[in-house]
Order: C-alpha cells, then structure tokens, then sequence
C-alpha cells in the first residue's frame, strides 16, 4: 500500500520586512510543519531603507526560498520573472495549498497557483492599497485585478471584521461567504512579562521624561511627520512638561522629520533609534504608544504595546477600532466638536487631526494612574485573543475547511492539530 504524502502549503509573501505579515508568516510557517504537514515560505528581497526581519525567520527554524525579483516595487520584468519562478516551483512540488500574503505576492502568487494546478489558494489581506497608495485610476485597476483574482480563490482571510466589512461591502472584492476573519497572532510572553523600567529607551536621555513611542516603518501611509507635530502642539499645550518621542524604525521619511525636529526646535525631544530586535527591552522603556496612519490593517505594534501593558493614542482607520475595550467616551473641544474618542485600554483620533491627537495624549499623560489602569485592560485583552497558538489552530481549521474539497492529488488530510503542539520548520524546495 502507497504511503500517502504529508499535506504540502506553500506560503508566498513579497518580502520580510519589519513588521506584521513578516511576524504572521514566520511563524504560520514554523508552527505548522510537522511529519503530516509540511510548510513552505517564499520571500522577495526587503528594499534598502527597510529592516530585514530574515533573522527573526532562522530564530524560528524557518530557512525561506528567496525569489530576488518578488520585491516591492512594480516592475513588468522582475514581476514576470517572479511569477515564472513561482510556477516552477508549483510545478515542481505540487503544494496542496498555496497560501499569499500582501498584495504583491498575491496577485503573482495566485496567478501562478491557478496555472499550475494548486488546488485551493488562500489570499490573507493584512491591509489593502485601496486608499492612501494611489491615485483614482491606479486604484480603480488594483481593484479590478483584486476582484478577478477573487474568483480564482478559494477563501480570502481578513485580520478584522472591520476589514472584512471594507473588502467586501465598501470595495466589493467578492462576496462575504468567500472570507474568513482570523486575526493576527504573536508570539506575546516576553512581552506580557514586561515591566515599566523607566526612561527613554536610548542612553543619556532624562530618565525621568515620558517616553512616547512610535514603532514602524516611516513611509508616507504611516504619516509619520503627524507624530512630531504632536509633540510639538503638546509641549506649547502643556508647560512644564517633560516628554520625549522615541522613533523606533526607519524608513524614506527619516531625513524629513529629522528636519521637522529640527525646525521645531524639538533637538534633544525626539530620538531616532533606528529597529529595535529586543521589544520586551524597548517597550519596557515607553510609557505611551502612538499610531498615525492613514491607512491599516490591524497593527502589530498596538498588540505588542498592549501585551506590554501600555496605553496608546491611535488614529481610527482600518482594523483599529476593533482593537477597542469598553464603551466609548467622546471627547469634545470648544464649540461642541468632537476631539478624540476614550476607551477603556486607549483613545482613538480621526486621521490627520493634530489638534484632537494632541488633547488625547494630554488626557491620558496627566495621570499615571490612568496610564496603568488602561494598561492593565489591555493586556488583559489581547493575551488570548491574539496569542500563536490561536493564529494557528484558526489558521489549521480554514485549512480543513478547504481540504473537503476533492484536490484529485491523493492528498490526506492532516491530524488535527493541538494547541502548544512543539512542532520543527524546515526548508522543503
């Protein structure tokens, strides 16, 4: 009798940058890969001014193919030579599942899968492009090809409902009994250990001072240059007030708002770390999160911050509010206008409003009571919610839902899987 093969998923990402989708792969890739199951992850090249998460992959035991053409940029022929490697290796190894994330990777990725003959393609969305990339006409062509793309999918995976309500009822990409909703997971017990140290995450600056941190890419969708206005409008605000904004990333913007510091006169208030590998050791130094995006999916970074005990100012976009506890208090300025929206673990601000950012992180910087007790909430909260070994057993239950169907390959389905299961990675092209 034929010993049946194990189950093969390949897993296809544009590259490892720091941040969420790295983080989410690295670890999907890791966890499920044991003698039923095999796991595959594929990678692009990180661009020059992006931190490479590679290290964070071979911590995990996860040695990943690299396809150099699979990067960022848009490029008609290192797009078609990525999506020529793709299908050879779908060819080759004949995966069962090939599972695509971020918008690149996922339209070559699929378009691949379908002419090679995988049977079920899974596309996880971790943000779109749909708002504040584009323009009108590129956003409308990056539209139609995610819709297409739809229909040679077998299940589409948002990070939140409230991203599943903007793909599928504000952008139509396809109908909703096409999606599931599996948030992010993390591995998070170093960071639920974290304890306030105190100070501001970079030697020689006052120990003394309240450390906001912002963590991330400085790119244009992270608005990063709304960060050191804040600061600014907060220290005219609040006199007296000691605080400093620890810029924990790199990115194109750097140069920008090492300039807006200096022309704030805000020299010595805000300190560019670069990326930090040790988050226990960062986040222990913060006493205070921020997000300015325009645009998000559900950001690694406000688990983390929750995880580490810490309150945060964020703006409302995306997958944010669902990452809200309590019942919200909305916050109004003169005239009756509504500044900033308060909740039990944090505040959230309409994008791009300085003024209502600047009164939300007031609020909750005057009292360090407060800062604990939200703190507090919202570790509580995501300790389970968005642990690993959720991420994996929903991510696993998708995968059986999919493999009722008839893949023709003389595939067995594999045993199910069980939480805090130590299962090995390992190189399989």
């Amino acid at each position: 009798m034929m010993e049946r093969r194990p189950l093969k998923i390949v897993r296809v990402i544009g590259r490892l940058n720091i941040g969420g989708p790295a983080v989410h792969t690295v670890l999907l890739t890791a966890s499920l890969n044991d003698g039923n199951i095999r796991s595959t992850l594929i990678t692009g090249s990180v661009g020059r001014s992006e931190g490479d998460m590679l290290y964070f992959a071979r911590q995990h035991g996860v040695n990943p193919v690299i396809v150099p053409a699979l990067g960022r940029e848009i490029s008609w022929r290192d797009d078609l030579v990525a999506f020529w490697e793709l299908y050879r290796l779908f060819v080759r190894e004949r995966p069962d599942i090939v599972h695509t994330h971020t918008a690149k990777a996922g339209a070559l990725g699929r378009l691949a899968a379908v002419l090679a003959g995988v049977p079920i393609r899974i596309h996880t969305f971790h943000g779109h492009v749909f708002h504040g990339y584009f323009g009108v006409i590129k956003t409308k062509l990056f539209l139609m090809i995610e819709r297409l793309l739809a229909y040679f999918t077998t299940k589409i995976v948002a990070i939140s409902t409230a991203q599943l309500a903007e793909l599928s009822d504000r952008y139509r990409i396809t109908r909703r009994e096409k999606f599931a909703v599996i948030p992010l997971g993390l591995d998070l017990t170093p960071l639920l250990q974290v304890g306030r140290k105190g100070g501001s995450a970079e030697p020689g600056a006052n120990e003394k001072a309240i450390a906001i941190g912002l963590i991330g890419r400085l790119v244009p969708i992270k608005n990063p240059q709304m960060a050191v206005a804040v600061l600014h409008r907060l220290r005219e605000r609040v006199a007296g007030l000691d605080v400093v904004l620890v810029v924990a990333g790199n990115g194109e913007l750097k140069s920008e708002l090492q300039n807006m510091v200096g022309q704030a006169g805000l020299d010595g208030r805000v300190l560019f770390t670069g990326w930090k590998e040790d988050l226990s050791e960062l986040y222990a130094r913060l006493d205070l999160v921020i997000v300015t995006s325009l645009n998000e999916g559900t950001p690694v970074v406000l688990i983390e911050a929750m995880a580490s005990a810490l309150p945060f100012v964020a703006t409302r976009v995306g997958g944010i509010p669902d990452l809200m506890v309590g019942a919200e208090k909305v916050v109004h300025g003169p005239g009756g206008r509504p500044l900033f929206s308060f909740f039990a673990n944090g505040a959230l601000v309409e994008a791009g409003n300085v003024e209502g950012f600047t009164a939300a992180l007031d609020h909750i910087l005057q009292n360090e009571a407060q800062r604990r007790c939200l703190g507090a909430v919202g570790r509580s909260f995501v300790s389970e919610r968005f642990s690993k070994e959720r991420l994996v057993r929903d991510t696993y239950a998708l995968y059986q839902d999919c493999l009722q169907y008839d893949t023709g390959w003389g595939r067995k389905q594999a045993a199910p899987y069980e939480a805090g299961e130590a299962l090995s990675s390992r190189k399989t092209i």
